[in-house]
């Protein structure tokens, strides 16, 4: 299993592919439109890469965060979503953008991926929010269930989407305690997404 690619971008076309030669061997890479805009001809690169594999086809999906690697892989471990479909989703909503939608139940947002309505998106927020771990984050008072809770939620959210512990508990040390969970894991994923950009 090919797990990353670090190499010289080659070429790249408009169907989002590009072309990165490693030790002399070129590999096909699809992108999103994004990434892809990052992936000058003759520039070095290095891409996190899910390597699918089917019975009639291998195809390697590159990644320039490996945080939008793991939504990937979340995506399409989901019922009803391709790894076409997963490109689409992560070629028009970042993925901190994409938890606050399903956070959020923001059906609008994800009709703006192309080839989603209105009922795919339904029932994409509800696959989702089961894959992502939402259900748990309802903002809890302090009360009932503590900060303890809020915290542990948002940590658990947090690793359903592949960040590690360490770099988790530096995020949450530098956020205010008394925030609800849907703040505290909004606050928290920026942070984290600032210090892999």
């Amino acid at each position: 299993m090919i797990g990353s690619l670090r190499g010289t971008v080659l070429e790249r076309t408009e169907d989002s592919t590009a072309l990165v030669e490693v030790g002399g061997v070129g590999y096909l890479v699809s992108v999103t439109p994004r990434t892809l805009a990052e992936l000058e001809p003759g520039s070095p690169a290095f891409l996190h890469v899910h390597h699918h594999i089917r019975e009639d086809a291998q195809t390697l999906f590159g990644f320039l965060h490996r945080d939008e690697r793991t939504t990937f892989q979340v995506l399409i471990a989901t019922h009803g979503i391709g790894p076409a479909l997963a490109l689409a989703i992560l070629g028009t909503h970042a993925p901190t953008a994409l938890v606050d939608i399903v956070a959020s139940n923001d059906i609008g947002a994800l009709t703006l991926v192309p080839g989603v309505g209105k009922k795919t998106a339904e029932r994409l927020l509800v696959e989702l929010r089961n894959r992502l771990n939402l259900p748990l984050l309802d903002p809890l008072p302090v009360g009932a269930g503590g900060k303890g809770s809020v915290v542990g939620d948002v940590r658990e959210a947090l690793t359903g989407l592949g960040y590690g512990p360490e770099e988790i508990r530096d995020a949450l040390r530098e956020l205010p305690e008394d925030a609800d969970a849907s703040a505290l894991l909004r606050d928290a994923l920026r942070l984290l997404g600032a210090r892999r950009a």
